[in-house]
């Protein structure tokens, strides 16, 4: 039986396969394909008639193909966070191993589903804050610099959140310590919603959806009051810069491409960073019996001086006659949200810029120095048209211990480079005799953007302002402002009597001779409606260097204008912890702790020890200055130590019995581990060559937990053989982190000459994670220059460590032998 096929649609959707293949190509078809072949010779006639060069077809076309691909990358990312703020803690450790929540890694930090559940709830109330948030201080602050790029007339029209609320991976709350007077807590924040924002831009519609935020932040409670609410305000900010991403729509989805978007992008990021990135903090208000000036007044723990001395061995970015030439290098330093830019050297990978700036640090063991070194190339304004050479970053805790520390730091995510930097720390005191030392200290410096003191300013409202015109109220705004250094209000629209409530800080160069200002302009015709000068040396003479919630009269104003503000100035003080004690000595949870850090100092004796070089041995997670001890052999690799130094140990009566407890431990028999044969031997055993007779080797190695990073120092290598006298090797450090011997992991030192005793003082950095570096191994290898009839370079000792039998976290300093060479297949 023949079953007739069904009849061929109209609309040709499901057509029959024997009708097509039986059938002839129809005229249209014939047609259409003449057409688009006429129209292909016709754009090329064109463009050849009119001399106009294919490069204005193709590089569209590249530039399409181009943010295509870019876009894929971004949007799958950004799906990837939606989801993962969509799912319960428990979807979110079986889906993303490698993004678990901060409690999995760190014990002191807290599980938060509980937190998220409860903001759930609120989420829909918080979309009002957010929209009043945004009109009033994100949308002017943004329409001022765009105005800057020519991109006047921004405003927001639409703001909606979502429906879906940021998450908590983890809270820890801090109860060491801290003063009886308020709540401190650290928050693992990460926003991945589904807002939806549509702005305007020069006339021009677009829209912001897929925002995301995720960083570490401080809640702080403050101060607690005995009537209901009890807790008198809070303190929110980030303590370091938080990772932002989104998606631009709507007609302004054409700047979406790789360069251009840098401009919006940017602007977004040092906007967030102005309202809420230390030394910047986002005050709320919880009950009227607080004042204001107690949560709004900015109060930074101490000044941070950077002095970018140099780098070297950069890359070659700039293509010259002959290939990569030389780079026009400058550096990029970030604290916070304050950032400082170098001069540009050009035609050169070693520069020398000797630039100094300073910062406000509110939060010594939270935040972090990074410098980025960069190659400059001209291009459009404000899109990033500059090759990146590299980044390094030091913990302000690490300068804080010390005072002052002068370092070469390796450059990460580059081929090679270094970057010198010199750091000193500065506290704050009221103590008038601390001024004339500040003073010799920056004229012997020669620098005269160097800072002697600090102004704190809260300025809480001004009264009877005079009108902008007449019958028109004004709309004011007040700059305030110390030598070169002004910043400024919100604007408040038709009234004379404004309340701002907001604090500044200034350094100020010389308090004896600088004044503080400030100007009061109508917004709407950018006339000034009154000014007022206070000379900075009547500050020295008041009490405790304060001037408090003070009525002061505006010049060129109204006859009974005047505004109401607070001063209070602190002098620059060289910190020494040899004189001052240290700052840092304690437990690790308090106030100004990392969110995710545990207990690193060490006793004061030790970090004296370790600010000298000098060795600190770590076994089973305990760590003793002066000696270095280790012993241990794991399948063929081994972590050995030299002899402990006899007069080391008598200066110190702790110390010497810690060492003798540790030569208990180290008298214990072999024990297994993963099928390893782990043996203790005691620090005799060793000889001052090593116990293979190749020399030791001195490192540092720690674990930084608010950077996630592996930190290794190379100090020195001493006693390496030499059996010719007249053939002296020339050796460098070379380290791998293991189990792939990759070149993203390779690292070395600078060649030292002819020296059996070379000292490095030298630091790496690996991205990791706490969670993954238990599984690591660290090769170091000491391997002399190879000649020119060598192949490879002859290797003079290897030290192979397992990560995760060492503290990291609290980080030590040892001695280690120098042993064979390992086979790379074990």
């Amino acid at each position: 039986m023949v079953v007739p096929s069904k009849p061929e649609s109209n609309n040709g959707s499901n057509p029959n396969p024997v009708v097509r293949r039986s059938s002839s190509p129809g005229v249209l078809s014939i047609l259409y394909s003449v057409t688009k072949k006429v129209g292909t010779v016709a754009i090329v006639y064109l463009l050849g008639y009119y001399n106009i060069s294919v490069a204005w077809l193709i590089g569209p076309v590249i530039l399409s193909v181009v943010r295509d691909e870019w876009k894929k990358t971004s949007d799958a990312r950004r799906a990837l966070a939606k989801a993962a703020a969509m799912s319960n803690e428990k979807e979110v450790i079986i889906a993303r191993i490698d993004e678990l929540p901060a409690w999995v890694y760190f014990p002191d930090v807290e599980r938060a589903e509980w937190v998220n559940r409860i903001v759930r709830q609120l989420w829909p109330n918080a979309n009002h804050y957010a929209r009043d948030l945004l009109r009033t201080v994100i949308e002017p602050n943004i329409r001022n610099a765009l105005a800057a790029f020519k991109l006047p007339g921004f405003k927001f029209d639409k703001m909606i959140l979502g429906t879906i609320p940021f998450r908590v991976g983890g809270v820890k709350v801090y109860d060491h310590n801290v003063s009886r007077n308020e709540i401190i807590m650290d928050l693992d924040f990460f926003y991945a919603g589904d807002c939806d924002i549509s702005f305007t831009l020069s006339g021009i519609p677009g829209g912001i959806k897929d925002f995301q935020l995720h960083g570490m932040l401080r809640v702080v409670m403050k101060p607690l009051i005995q009537t209901i609410p009890l807790v008198g305000g809070l303190q929110l900010f980030f303590l370091n810069n938080p990772t932002i991403d989104f998606n631009l729509v709507g007609a302004a989805d054409v700047l979406d491409v790789p360069g251009v978007s840098d401009i919006l992008r940017r602007i977004i990021v040092e906007q967030v960073a102005a309202l809420m990135v230390l030394p910047n903090k986002l005050p709320i208000t919880l009950s009227d019996v607080v004042p204001a000036h107690i949560l709004k007044t900015p109060e930074p723990e101490g000044v941070l001086r950077v002095h970018v001395v140099e780098a070297k061995e950069l890359m070659k970015m700039d293509i010259g006659v002959l290939g990569k030439g030389k780079s026009d290098p400058y550096a990029i330093i970030t604290v916070g949200a304050q950032q400082f830019r170098t001069q540009i050297i050009n035609n050169t990978v070693s520069p020398k810029w000797d630039y100094w700036c300073e910062a406000e640090v509110s939060s010594q063991k939270a935040q972090i120095i990074t410098v980025q070194c960069w190659d400059w190339d001209p291009g459009f304004p404000g899109v990033q048209n500059d090759d990146f050479l590299g980044r390094a970053s030091v913990e302000v805790s690490t300068v804080v211990k010390k005072g002052e520390l002068d370092i070469w730091l390796t450059l990460e995510e580059a081929k090679h480079g270094m970057v010198h930097l010199r750091l000193s720390w500065h506290t704050l005191t009221d103590d008038l005799q601390a001024l004339p030392l500040a003073l010799a200290e920056t004229q012997q410096l020669r620098v005269t953007s160097m800072s002697t003191a600090i102004l704190m300013v809260y300025l809480d409202s001004a009264k009877n302002l005079p009108d902008a015109r007449p019958g028109r109220r004004p709309d004011p705004i007040a700059t305030l402002g110390v030598g070169k250094d002004t910043q400024s209000t919100h604007g408040i629209f038709r009234t004379d009597s404004p309340v701002w409530e907001r604090g500044f800080t200034f350094l100020v160069k010389n308090p004896e001779t600088d004044s503080f200002t400030l100007k009061v302009t109508d917004q709407k015709t950018n006339n000034d409606i009154g000014r007022l000068e206070y000379h900075l040396a009547k500050l020295l003479t008041s009490e405790n260097l304060e001037l408090s919630d003070q009525p002061l009269l505006l010049q060129h104003s109204g006859p009974i204008s005047r505004v109401r503000l607070s001063l209070r100035l602190r002098i620059l003080k060289h910190y020494d912890p040899e004189i001052d004690g240290p700052l840092l000595e304690g437990d690790d949870d308090a106030v100004d702790g990392s969110s995710i850090s545990s207990k690193r100092e060490s006793p004061k004796a030790l970090s004296k020890q370790f600010s000298r070089g000098d060795s600190v041995r770590s076994v089973g997670g305990q760590s003793v200055g002066g000696q270095s001890v280790g012993g241990k052999s794991v399948g063929g690799s081994s972590v050995s130590s030299v002899q402990p130094s006899k007069d080391k140990l008598s200066t110190q009566t702790s110390v010497q019995e810690e060492a003798e407890n540790f030569s208990e431990e180290l008298s214990t028999p072999l024990e297994s581990t993963n099928n390893a044969t782990v043996l203790h031997r005691t620090p005799s055993a060793t000889s001052s060559a090593g116990e293979a007779g190749l020399g030791r080797i001195q490192m540092t190695l720690r674990y930084a937990v608010p950077r996630q990073r592996l930190v290794v120092v190379i100090h020195k290598v001493a006693n390496l053989p030499s059996k010719d006298p007249n053939s002296i090797p020339d050796p460098y450090v070379k380290l791998y982190l293991l189990p792939e011997r990759s070149k993203e992991s390779k690292r070395k030192t600078e060649v030292m000459k002819d020296n059996c005793n070379p000292t490095y003082d030298e630091t790496f950095e690996y991205i990791i994670s706490l969670g993954d570096i238990n599984s690591r191994q660290l090769e170091v290898t000491v391997v002399t220059k190879k000649t020119w009839f060598q192949s490879q370079s002859p290797v003079m000792g290897q030290v192979i460590l397992n990560l995760g039998d060492l503290d990291l976290v609290k980080g030590f300093t040892a001695w280690y032998d120098l042993m064979p060479e390992t086979e790379r297949d074990s």
